[in-house]
């Protein structure tokens, strides 16, 4: 925006305003002048006939007249005849109706219709002494009235809306007038001297636009006049011979700006394969702390395609990689909403991990919520596979919450961001105990510790289902399996499972039985609840050694 038009924007309302203040003080004191007037009249023919009506009754009652209807009448006429002669207008009108809004006098002919009665009548029987505003013929008017007793009539002098304030809307019209005139001279005035005031800033601007597009830093600015814009075109002529000088220093500085930017550019294409952009932009900053590895603990998440070589054997390779990437892509985009890090594609398998390089204080809660999910959408995945005639795909997910080493780990060549340790490892066993245990997912009492630490509005459902001696362990870990809500058939006997679960744990194996074919019965033939009872029946007849702390060692992964 031009300073020009700045100032024009600045100074014209200061003027319009104060010009507008003016005008509405003179238009208010006129338009009070000539309404007070106008309504001063009004009253004051009312008073007089007010005095007239009262006079000639006056006569009546003095002359013993008052009863003879033909008298009466005759003062009635007699008051029709002043109404009619202090008459100023051929607009105004002076008339009288009864009680019931019906016109008795009238100083012209005039037709009310019988809508206006009612609303008329309201207004006098309120005996406002002041101007009112009616409907009176079909017009719109002003009125005053009063109420004669003696011939039980409601007096009123009246004009029409438009006539009674003529006077008024002309000096309106002419103060809009006057107003727009004042403000169009103003304008044209402060146009010329803004443009005079900024000229001396024009040529300066002139001169700049000649030096940048040529790029010619010798030209300068001629210096006009002894003021501020004459300090400006000195000041911005020293400023061009130090840019000349620095000429050299800012060719060389945007040289190694665009090598820094490829770089960077180069950093962030190859990093963002793996760790997600808003990860990067936090971290770009000091790309060293990327770099350094750390012990961390983490959520740690694998899945895995059941029967993965069968499907594959049964597909062209064409249609096995479309189909591999329309499922990796879903899954991957919940890990990503969830908050979570892809770590690598094992095959057919996914490993992904949350808490790393970002820490969150729900990082078990998004892993777990994480791989629900993944469970939700391949139904929408398996439908489409059906309709294109593909094999579905089952999956298995398991987790596991525990201390990794986290950091850039391989060699000069290649290196991976990625985590290593023995909860990984964990957690690619609980992956495969998803087939032994008959559960789309599973997850080690770690992370079911941390998720009772976590406050989730997403109400979650666990179900113990054995403690385990993975491959290489002796220690034994609980495994659960869960799930955002549960059918008709687990809602009870989910509890009865638990139930029987410590039962076992405290080798009341009888008691734990009868849980389990419970469970067994409810939910149809489960096959958890099977293996526990065939155990705990095992262990009932042939009770397990001292010592015993309920752990079932795993000969496979």
């Amino acid at each position: 925006m031009k300073i020009r038009l700045k100032m024009f924007l600045v100074i014209l309302p200061l003027l319009i305003v104060t010009l507008a203040l003016a005008q509405t003080a003179s238009y208010f004191n006129a338009l009070n002048g000539v309404t007070r007037l106008a309504r001063q009249l009004l009253g004051f023919k009312l008073g007089e006939l007010e005095k007239y009506a009262n006079n000639q009754w006056s006569l009546l009652v003095e002359n013993n007249y008052a009863d003879r209807p033909d008298m009466v009448e005759a003062a009635e006429k007699a008051v029709q005849m002043y109404a009619q002669s202090i008459i100023l207008s051929s607009t105004e009108l002076i008339f009288a109706v009864d009680d019931t809004g019906k016109p008795v006098m009238t100083s012209k002919p005039f037709t009310m219709q019988e809508k206006e009665r009612s609303p008329l009548l309201e207004l006098l029987r309120a005996e406002n002494p002041g101007l009112q505003n009616a409907v009176i013929g079909g017009e719109k008017r002003v009125f005053q009235a009063f109420y004669f007793a003696p011939f039980q009539w409601h007096l009123l002098i009246s004009e029409k809306n438009d006539v009674f304030y003529r006077d008024a809307n002309r000096i309106t019209m002419q103060t809009i007038i006057t107003l727009c005139i004042a403000i169009l001279l103003t304008s044209i005035l402060l146009i010329m001297v803004a443009g005079h005031l900024t000229r001396p800033l024009s040529r300066i601007v002139k001169t700049m636009n000649k030096i940048i597009q040529s790029a010619d830093l010798s030209s300068r600015v001629d210096v006009e006049y002894q003021d501020e814009t004459g300090h400006l075109a000195f000041t911005f002529n020293q400023m061009i011979g130090e840019l000349d000088n620095a000429y050299g220093q800012i060719k060389r500085y945007a040289f190694e700006a665009v090598l820094a930017g490829k770089k960077e550019e180069r950093i962030r294409q190859i990093f963002q394969k793996y760790v997600p952009r808003s990860v990067i932009e936090r971290f770009f900053a000091s790309p060293e702390k990327m770099l350094v590895g750390e012990n961390r603990n983490l959520s740690i998440l694998f899945s895995d395609i059941r029967s993965f070589t069968t499907i594959s054997e049964g597909m062209a390779p064409d249609d096995l990689v479309h189909s591999l990437n329309r499922y990796f892509s879903g899954q991957v985009d919940i890990i990503y909403n969830r908050k979570g890090i892809v770590d690598k594609y094992i095959g057919d398998a996914i490993m992904a991990f949350w808490g790393a390089p970002e820490k969150h204080e729900d990082d078990a809660l998004q892993s777990v919520l994480a791989g629900l999910d993944m469970i939700d959408v391949l139904e929408d995945f398996n439908a489409n596979q059906r309709r294109l005639g593909k094999p579905e795909f089952h999956i298995g997910v398991g987790i596991n919450f525990g201390e990794v080493t986290v950091g850039n780990i391989g060699s000069e060549r290649k290196m991976d961001y990625t985590v290593i340790g023995d909860s990984v490892n964990l957690a690619s066993r609980m992956e495969g105990l998803t087939k032994t245990y008959h559960s789309e997912l599973l997850i080690s009492e770690f992370v079911y510790i941390e998720l009772q630490k976590t406050k989730s509005q997403t109400p979650l459902h666990f179900r113990l289902l054995d403690t385990v001696a993975v491959k290489g362990k002796t220690k034994g870990i609980k495994i659960y399996a869960v799930k955002r809500s549960l059918n008709p058939l687990e809602v009870g006997a989910w509890p009865i499972h638990n139930q029987g679960m410590e039962l076992y744990y405290r080798r009341s194996f009888r008691e734990a039985a009868e849980k389990f074919k419970e469970v067994y019965r409810l939910m149809g033939k489960d096959p958890n609840a099977e293996s526990m009872f065939r155990r705990c029946a095992e262990y009932a007849s042939n009770p397990p050694p001292e010592g015993w702390d309920g752990v079932e060692v795993m000969k496979t992964k």
